[in-house]
């Protein structure tokens, strides 16, 4: 058993409602690890459970790899420990009780990339988000809330912004549900709680009537305030529940030996020290494209040989990146690096709303069917991902594309009814020659070399369309061996004789993967927002960010800034917060990267 502190023995040993404060790595998680499986031992009776909620499935998969660590929590404990997500946990409450609050009996999941596709057209009626009035923003919120409730209400279809809303609703409205789910859980351990939206907040304190509730918390950490967060929160709790509190705030066990903790806290404040901080480096690059590229890929080499040599199986290094457009320029650039430099094997983790559609563009492709709709068939298919790749805010261009194919389809189509040909200058001339194609490959039930001869034939085809799909497509990971999608397509072929059900199998495995919570540690070199590394730990971090453009000195553009346009402007708090969280992920060492002519405003003192 790990070597616990006065305040993390304080946790395993208080009753009742507890609030748990620190930093990163200060041990939070350890120790609510260890007082999840003091109950289970000690309180709980025949069929409980411990019910441990996070946000994100790789905060799950983070919690799943603590209790393997733990040596400690025996697996009889380890089975009555039940680690899920939010989403997860609110959809299992919806399906047994969700006709209470207006649901049919029969519901569905509309996944994230669906629920683009449905609002779609509501989306295309208004301008770019950004030059909405504020009466407009409130007219396009008020129709969207509208169509999802239509969509749950009349078609079962539920989204995810809808769960935890008609959660917390239920709750409330109904003791015998709040009752049966605390008979289950008597005991709940809340992660990242100071992040909880106000939905998942009046869902948690229906419960909270009934089964003790653990909160674990980092204020400085609060970086979801764009869906809902409330510094006000741990106070909410406070008030509601008059919990014991415990403070493990100046315990850092992840970085242990290092600098990186002191470096994050000083990042809030803006003061820093003269000395240097242990484990905290520095590399400034100039501003053009080439040289900063490869100033990245020469720490990233450098990186990977240092954590290579720690002998561990699962070594990591993570890539941090202030914006989702840099996420995808990082990654292309170490899949094809400069000079004799050879690609850079790795995971770039982002929106998954294009490539989720983009592959089911190419499982259709896998079932090559060859009727005489398949085209009005493969088209609407390829309609959905261009309406839905880019989410809540899809761009006038990708809207534009899905009107243009289903006019030009529609053309195509009344040509053909008249015994004509159809016109030489569609937009579908290419599209139907690449269709042919790819459902004219030579299949051979392997799924992962089918998926990529489909997919090589969309990269070299005419349609440059079909090669933005074939693009997208490259981010699916769910074809490795042993995987969901794998299996599934190997068993349509062996029941077929082909992929006839494809389209459907991918669909299904994509669900299946959100709610996913399988122990896999993070490894490898990762690319990703900042964002997106809450929750996440790594042997070492590189955090990257954009540079400024100059026109004869002059700065005219500056994207892709941990701070809006590099520019200072009040306590900039939330900047400040998302920078400590990106820094500390680190277990070993963090490498800072900024331009040499424009440096972070949050590396420079404050005044």
């Amino acid at each position: 058993m790990v070597d616990l502190t006065a305040a993390q023995k304080d946790v395993l040993t208080a009753e009742g409602h507890q609030l748990v404060v620190g930093g990163p790595g200060s041990g939070k998680t350890t120790a609510s690890i260890l007082k999840a499986a003091k109950i289970a031992r000690e309180k709980l009776r025949p069929g409980q459970r411990v019910l441990f909620l996070s946000f994100a499935r790789a905060t799950v998969s983070r919690v799943f790899e603590a209790i393997d660590e733990e040596k400690s929590v025996t697996k009889e404990e380890e089975k009555r420990i039940e680690v899920d997500t939010y989403h997860s946990f609110f959809w299992r409450i919806h399906k047994a009780h969700g006709y209470l609050v207006g649901f049919p009996r029969r519901i569905t999941i509309l996944t994230p990339p669906n629920e683009a596709i449905a609002l779609s057209a509501i989306r295309s009626g208004f301008k770019a988000p950004s030059k909405l009035s504020a009466e407009e923003k409130a007219q396009k919120t008020a129709l969207e809330v509208a169509e999802r409730m239509r969509l749950a209400t009349e078609e079962g279809k539920v989204c995810f912004n809808l769960f935890a809303e008609r959660v917390a609703i239920l709750l409330h409205g109904s003791a015998k549900v709040c009752e049966l789910v605390s008979t289950m859980y008597p005991f709940i351990i809340l992660d990242e709680f100071q992040d909880t939206s106000l939905d998942q907040w009046r869902a948690v304190e229906a419960i909270g009537k009934s089964s003790t509730l653990i909160a674990l918390a980092d204020p400085e950490q609060r970086i979801f305030d764009f869906i809902g967060a409330n510094p006000e929160r741990l106070n909410h709790f406070k008030e509601a529940f008059k919990p014991s509190e415990h403070d493990l705030l100046g315990d850092n066990h992840r970085s242990k030996g290092t600098d990186i903790a002191v470096f994050g806290n000083h990042l809030l404040t803006g003061k820093f020290r003269d000395e240097p901080y242990q484990g905290v480096e520095y590399v400034g690059f100039a501003s053009n494209a080439n040289q900063a590229y490869a100033s990245l890929v020469a720490q990233i080499l450098q990186g990977r040989q240092r954590v290579i040599a720690l002998g561990h199986r699962y070594w990591s290094l993570a890539i941090l990146v202030p914006t989702k457009r840099m996420t995808r320029l990082v990654s292309d650039n170490l899949r094809a690096p400069f000079g004799n430099v050879p690609p850079i094997t790795h995971t770039a983790v982002v929106d998954m709303e294009g490539p989720i559609l983009a592959a089911e563009v190419i499982a259709f492709l896998l079932q090559q069917r060859r009727h005489s709709g398949c085209l009005d068939e493969f088209v609407d298919v390829l309609c959905g991902f261009f309406e839905g790749r880019g989410g809540a805010t899809p761009t006038k261009g990708h809207l534009a594309d899905a009107e243009r194919f289903r006019s030009a389809l529609d053309k195509w189509n009344r040509c053909l009814v008249k015994g004509k040909a159809p016109p030489g200058n569609s937009v579908l001339q290419a599209t139907f020659l690449v269709h042919q194609a790819a459902t004219a490959v030579a299949l051979t039930g392997q799924p992962d070399a089918d998926w990529m001869a489909v997919r090589e034939v969309l990269e070299a085809g005419a349609c440059s369309r079909l090669a933005e799909v074939a693009l997208e497509a490259r981010s699916v990971r769910l074809l490795e061996r042993g995987t969901q999608l794998r299996q599934s397509l190997s068993q349509d072929w062996r029941d077929n004789g082909g992929y006839k059900n494809a389209l459907a199998v991918t669909r299904q495995a994509f669900v299946q993967e959100h709610f996913a919570t399988a122990n896999k540690p993070e490894s490898g070199i990762v690319v990703m927002n900042m964002h997106k590394a809450k929750g996440k730990q790594f042997d070492e971090v590189i955090i990257f960010e954009g540079r400024p453009k100059r026109v004869k000195g002059e700065i005219v553009g500056n994207p892709d800034r941990i701070v809006g346009g590099n520019v200072k402007s009040g306590a900039m708090t939330q900047a400040r917060q998302n920078f400590r969280v990106s820094v500390t992920r680190a277990k070993i060492r963090t490498t800072i990267m900024s331009p040499n002519d424009d440096v972070c405003v949050l590396l420079t003192p404050a005044e």
